[in-house]
């Protein structure tokens, strides 16, 4: 069966029309842990996933089968956005899926990209979640207050929960949960896997050939709002996972802890999904709990000793520039901190403010960043003006200078970033209802390609309220020359696609060895390790395909214990990677419900 996005929804995209310029600082002094601070200005950012929303209605006409949009008759021809360019003129043919081909925001008329099965929205391939849809649709620091339903993913059905909350005295922090130990059923009824459930029970009646469950971690206490679980991070000793208020250290071999858990006074917003190279990484906690609480709270953490290093606050900046929600990334030496219309950075290993980066040019404010390998911004222009548009820029992680800088044209948002070394971009255009995907050469800005393959995105991405997201898809991998995509799937198994990043032109397909969606890991060693997701009372799987073609079936790494099945199927909203043979899996949102035998990380092995 198919798994929903790896993330709850996280919304909208855009900057305010009136935007003004602000100050910046460095963090500031830390309050000792759990002294009140001054409320600052109200908060506008829900803090549950919003509700549904109607999605745009396809033309009239007979469906096309298989995904539910007609087709259309070929359209004239109308000038391209560089008309007096060599791209002037689209194509005449209607496109994929029943939208008419429209030429890319890079100046290139696109050879297959249009609208994916679904209806979409601005900035995520594929599928939403279940039963949401982003009501916010405009500027991301416009102060919005509203009143959503909580949505609990539970066994594939959307519940809404109305009671409780993050301010309800009724209901628990993050702690440990008190199930007993051992209470795992042999054959992986998840009925029984409280807390400590004992791994060999989990392994019971394991076939010949199949993996272990090394370890199995179930997830603190939640509110009944639920409560965001992000990131997950493995060194050569620890696998490190964050749960609501609290991070937690296991020892990569067998599970036990590696440190005692780290507490903060309220609830973490936001982390680095990078680690330094000496193991450290940063996560944001809300400034207080209340609606005016500001997601600017930075601690640095040792993930193999679970030391805590510098802490800080992310100085505000403008009127409409907040940390109402930050999103952060590390490049190097470089933590870069992403406001709504700004950006700073500081020295990942002290804490130092290093540079601001502001406005700049044609009003255009700096409103998301993507780190790693390289680092990027995307700027909103103009925003409500006539000439608005996105900007892409590669920056100098040392003095935030822009090595290049590349205009998109109007009509077009940057809402993902798939890869920044290479740099391969997705962009959406809501009123053409198409998509394009163009890979960037890192150093001068050249564009190498956009894709041309007819195919159905089936990355698995969140939403974005407030912030772009850029990093925020899952199961998208790239090296040097190709992009390995994942097909959605339709009636069962899917595929992933390798598309050259200097043709854009497909290289191969490999189809998922089981009835169930494949998704991309990394390559690692001169292959492509993939993941293919559990079905109801089998387990899911790792496998290699060579990056030379996927003629040959997939070679299976890791087949895991169906006696654990349910368990694995239970990861709904889930993070997944492989390190030295080792296949982790973890969620990323907690539903907060009571009864629920709620998942926070499983190690699989041989």
């Amino acid at each position: 069966m198919s798994q929903p996005p790896n993330q709850p929804p996280q919304g909208g995209f855009g900057a305010p029309q009136d935007p003004r310029q602000g100050g910046f600082g460095a963090p500031q002094p830390p309050q000792p842990d759990g002294v009140p601070q001054t409320p600052p200005p109200p908060q506008g950012a829900p803090q549950t996933p919003p509700p549904p929303q109607t999605p745009p209605q396809p033309p009239a006409g007979p469906p096309q089968p298989g995904y539910g949009y007609p087709q259309q008759p070929p359209q004239p021809q109308q000038p391209g956005p560089y008309a007096s360019g060599p791209y002037g003129q689209p194509p005449q043919q209607p496109g994929p899926y029943g939208y008419p081909q429209q030429p890319g925001p890079y100046g290139q008329p696109p050879q297959g990209y249009g609208q994916p099965g679904q209806p979409q929205f601005p900035g995520a391939p594929g599928t939403p979640p279940g039963g949401s849809r982003n009501p916010f649709k405009g500027k991301p620091a416009l102060a919005v207050v509203a009143a959503v339903a909580a949505l609990a993913v539970i066994g594939g059905t959307v519940y809404a929960v109305t009671s409780g909350g993050d301010d309800d005295p009724k209901k628990p922090v993050a702690q440990k949960t008190d199930d007993p130990k051992g209470s795992a059923s042999p054959t992986g009824d998840d009925e029984g896997t409280g807390g400590g459930a004992d791994p060999e029970n989990l392994n019971g009646g394991r076939q010949a050939g199949e993996a272990k469950v090394l370890w199995y971690k179930p997830a603190p206490d939640a509110p009944g709002s639920g409560a965001d679980a992000p990131g997950m991070w493995i060194t050569d000793k620890t696998a490190v996972k964050a749960a609501y208020k609290q991070v937690f250290g296991y020892r990569v071999a067998d599970g036990e802890e590696a440190w005692d858990p780290i507490s903060f006074p309220e609830k973490i917003c936001s982390v680095t999904a990078q680690k330094s190279s000496d193991d450290k990484v940063v996560v944001a906690y809300m400034s207080g709990s209340s609606d005016r609480a500001k997601c600017n709270q930075l601690q640095q953490i040792d993930l193999n000793s679970g030391a805590k290093g510098w802490k800080g606050t992310v100085a505000e900046g403008g009127l409409f520039d907040t940390t109402l929600k930050v999103e952060m990334s590390i490049t190097g030496k470089t933590l870069m901190v992403g406001r709504s219309q700004s950006g700073t950075a500081y020295d990942v290993g002290t804490g130092k403010k290093m540079w601001d980066k502001q406005r700049y040019g044609d009003k255009c404010f700096p409103d998301a960043f993507a780190g790693g390998e390289k680092l990027i911004g995307v700027a909103s222009c103009d925003a409500g003006g006539s000439g608005e548009h996105d900007e892409i820029q590669v920056l100098d992680p040392a003095t935030g200078k822009a090595k290049w800088t590349r205009k998109i044209d109007g009509g077009w948002r940057v809402a993902r970033v798939f890869s920044v070394d290479p740099l391969v971009v997705y962009s959406t255009n809501k009123d053409k209802k198409t998509w394009n995907i163009s890979t960037f050469d890192s150093a001068s800005g050249k564009r190498r390609s956009q894709v041309s393959v007819d195919l159905e995105i089936g990355a698995e991405c969140g939403w974005a309220i407030l912030e772009r997201a850029l990093q925020g898809c899952g199961g998208v991998v790239a090296d040097d020359d190709t992009l390995y995509m994942p097909t959605k799937a339709i009636a069962a198994a899917n595929e992933i696609v390798a598309i050259s990043l200097d043709s854009g032109k497909e290289k191969w397909r490999a189809k998922s060895p089981a009835e169930e969606t494949m998704l991309p890991v990394k390559v690692e060693d001169g292959r492509l390790v993939a993941y293919v997701t559990p079905s109801y009372d089998a387990g899911g799987q790792v496998v290699a395909i060579p990056l030379s073609g996927g003629d040959h079936d997939p070679e299976k790494l890791l087949q895991n214990p169906a006696g654990a099945a349910r368990i694995e199927n239970g990861f709904f909203s889930k993070a997944y990677d492989w390190v030295d043979g080792r296949f982790y899996l973890s969620s990323t949102r907690l539903s907060g419900r009571d009864d629920a035998k709620e998942k926070l990380i499983l190690a699989y092995g041989k």
